[in-house]
Parts: structure tokens; C-alpha cells; sequence
């Protein structure tokens, strides 16, 4: 039953699925499809029907009395039941999971990352090594400093970030915090299926766990200002591995003196041997 469903996604050129709860959606997409496709088929039957049927020639005379049938009646019904059941019985609960089922907050549990839209490009914020972001404030924010990290926060020493470059650790359940600095814009993962809205002010989570490993593009899905086509970013998901090693990398580049190792302490001096004392005689 799964193959001819999938067929009408294929069609519609939708992108490959690659987050663990996209098949659920993928599926729901399908079976919208061939009712959609079937009540486009039905009603397109219907009209030519009725065109036919009551055109003038058959009846110059207008029936005043009009349809007595009650299956139009019927079919309205089980229009709005199918539509009842994909709200209810799909569509609900799997937003519901979305916005409920967060993963545990423990940084070992989850990828914790934040995502900060302005135009025109996308900031991505990372704990670093300890999963704990730093403090920020608006006032420490410089051209080398665009997350406004406190210097003194201690949890911030190993924050990094990175402009329009996303890493994700495969079949790691990963927390994206989305956000803006200027007007709205929208986080568009479409491999993974999902979809948030970066709104100024506010910090909104989504959560998906990556499955298959490669590079992926992101856009920004709503308009967002005079070269919002060039909102584009890329999303790079791959082993545990290999992303520590990116992850040392660039830490190492924007924290230079928490990267290097400490300088050797200085070898304590050997103590000078006093000379002997003379032996009085």
C-alpha cells in the first residue's frame, strides 16, 4: 500500500526525507495527495456531468424544485470526516510530539544549538565542549564578538559560532533555538521537516534527530526584505567524529588563548649547597 502512495511525492519532486520523524509526515503528505488528486477527479466528473447533462438544449425550461437526492449531502459528509481524521488523527498529534516530547535538557543527551536570522544571513551559536552557552548582552556585541558573549562568563570561553553553516551530529536528537536580530524571518530544514519562524524577541525551540549523513540546503521561507534570495545557508550533518574535530577547529581559531597550551611553568631553582663551615681548631 506504501509504494503507490509514495508515488505522488515522488512527482511532486518533494526532497528526500533525512530526520528520523519525517517518514510520519512524508506519509501524511501522501495520503493528502490522493484525496486531494481524488476530489479534484470527482468534482472535475461532477461538472462536465452537469454540463452536460442540464445544458440548455436538454432543458430550456429551469427546474424550480432542484435536487431531491441526498448524495451530495452524503459525500460533503465524508469530505469533512477524511478532512476530521488528517486534522485530528494526524496532523494534531504529530505536532503535538513536536512541541512536547523536547529531549532531556542535558547537553549529553542533545545537540544544543541557536540560530539567529537577520538580514541577510544566519548565525549559528554553540555551547562548545561543556553544552552550556554563555552569558550574552547586546553591549558586548563587535565585529568579533557578533553574539554579544560576556567575557568574563567562564561558561562562555568555549562558545564559537559560525555565518550560514550548520553542523549536526547524525542520529544525535538535536535542539535548535530560533531567533532574529531584525525583522522575521524562517529556519527552513526541508530535508529534515521542519519549519520555524525566527521572530525579534523571542527564543523558540524545534527538535528533530538527523539520520542520514551529508550537506543539505537551508532557506530562509518568508520574505524578508529586497535580497531575501540570498538568505541561503548550508547544513552539514555527520558523525560524532567528525564533528568534534570541526568543533576543535574552530574553537581553536576564535578562542586562540583557550586553545593554546599553557606555557610551561618555569623549573623551580636548585638551591645553592652552602660551602662547609671551617672546623675550629
Amino acid at each position: 500500500m506504501y509504494i503507490p502512495l509514495a508515488l505522488l511525492n515522488e512527482w511532486g519532486q518533494i526532497l528526500p526525507n533525512a530526520s528520523e520523524h519525517g517518514l510520519v509526515i512524508d506519509h501524511m503528505l501522501e495520503f493528502c495527495h490522493w484525496f486531494m488528486l481524488l476530489l479534484f477527479v470527482g468534482w472535475s466528473a461532477f461538472f462536465l456531468y452537469c454540463l452536460f447533462r442540464f445544458h440548455r438544449s436538454r432543458h430550456p425550461k429551469a427546474n424550480y424544485h432542484g435536487v431531491k437526492s441526498k448524495a451530495s449531502a452524503h459525500l460533503e459528509f465524508s469530505v469533512v470526516l477524511v478532512e476530521a481524521v488528517l486534522l485530528l488523527g494526524f496532523a494534531l498529534p504529530l505536532w503535538g510530539r513536536r512541541v512536547t516530547q523536547f529531549p532531556d535538557k542535558n547537553p549529553t543527551d542533545a545537540l544544543r544549538v541557536r540560530a539567529i536570522g537577520e538580514q541577510f544571513l544566519w548565525t549559528f551559536h554553540y555551547a562548545g565542549p561543556d553544552g552550556v552557552f554563555g552569558r550574552q548582552d547586546p553591549k558586548f556585541v563587535t565585529a568579533s564578538n557578533p553574539l554579544g558573549l560576556d567575557p568574563e562568563d567562564p561558561a562562555g570561553k568555549d562558545d564559537f559560532f559560525t555565518t550560514n553553516d550548520l553542523h549536526l551530529i547524525n542520529r544525535r536528537a538535536t535542539v535548535i533555538e530560533v531567533t532574529s536580530k531584525d525583522v522575521i524571518h524562517s529556519l527552513s530544514l526541508q530535508h529534515m521537516r521542519m519549519d520555524q519562524d525566527a521572530i525579534p524577541g523571542s527564543r523558540i525551540p524545534m527538535w528533530f534527530k538527523p539520520i542520514v549523513a551529508g550537506q543539505y540546503e537551508i532557506v530562509c521561507a518568508q520574505l524578508c526584505g529586497s535580497n531575501h534570495y540570498q538568505m541561503k545557508a548550508q547544513m552539514t550533518v555527520e558523525d560524532q567524529a567528525t564533528y568534534e574535530s570541526w568543533m576543535k577547529e574552530l574553537i581553536g581559531m576564535q578562542h586562540p588563548a583557550a586553545a593554546a597550551p599553557a606555557p610551561a611553568a618555569p623549573a623551580p631553582a636548585t638551591p645553592a649547597v652552602p660551602a662547609e663551615a671551617g672546623v675550629a681548631k
